[in-house]
């Protein structure tokens, strides 16, 4: 769920102007912006800080219930993980679709829904075993809860694409 929330956070910090500069300096590769100006440094912070946030509370409210032993797990240590790993699967589905000329914001199913998946599930294969049937079933749920997300944020006038 940190991970989650990191990548569906970011709608919500739109009008903060503080750290709006994109990751890539504008610079491009190829001809093409690296990762474009819808990926800032903001939604990195914000994104980031709130997955630190949401293991917090997943360790008052869940402790021993969840899947990582957070008597062993640093709170700040693991939020940052799957923050920055969820992100940064975000960054590189960005700059693949940059370099093939898919616009930003528009969709491309299926990886706009499982690259932050991706990237969070490569951030915690550095704390727990993953098992194939556990990665499959990451992908589809929360791939599903994606969509979901969209479509309230869509209805809501938070997102300006469904998918």
């Amino acid at each position: 769920m940190p991970a989650a929330i990191a990548n569906m956070v970011l709608p919500l910090f739109k009008n903060v102007r503080f750290l709006a500069a994109p990751v890539d300096f504008g610079k491009s590769f190829r001809g093409n912006r690296i990762f474009g100006d819808h990926k800032t440094w903001k939604g990195l912070v914000f994104g980031t800080l709130a997955a630190v946030i949401v293991v917090y509370l997943e360790k008052m409210f869940l402790g021993q219930m969840g899947l990582v032993d957070y008597q062993v797990v640093s709170v700040v240590g693991f939020g940052l993980a799957l923050g920055l790993g969820s992100l940064i699967g975000d960054l590189v589905k960005s700059f693949f679709k940059r370099q093939l000329g898919v616009a930003p914001g528009k969709a491309w199913i299926p990886f706009d829904q499982i690259d932050w998946i991706l990237g969070a599930l490569v951030a915690l294969s550095f704390f727990i075993g993953l098992t194939v049937s556990f990665v499959v079933v990451s992908l589809i749920l929360f791939g599903i809860l994606h969509i979901i997300a969209n479509q309230i944020g869509y209805y809501l006038k938070i997102n300006k694409e469904k998918f």
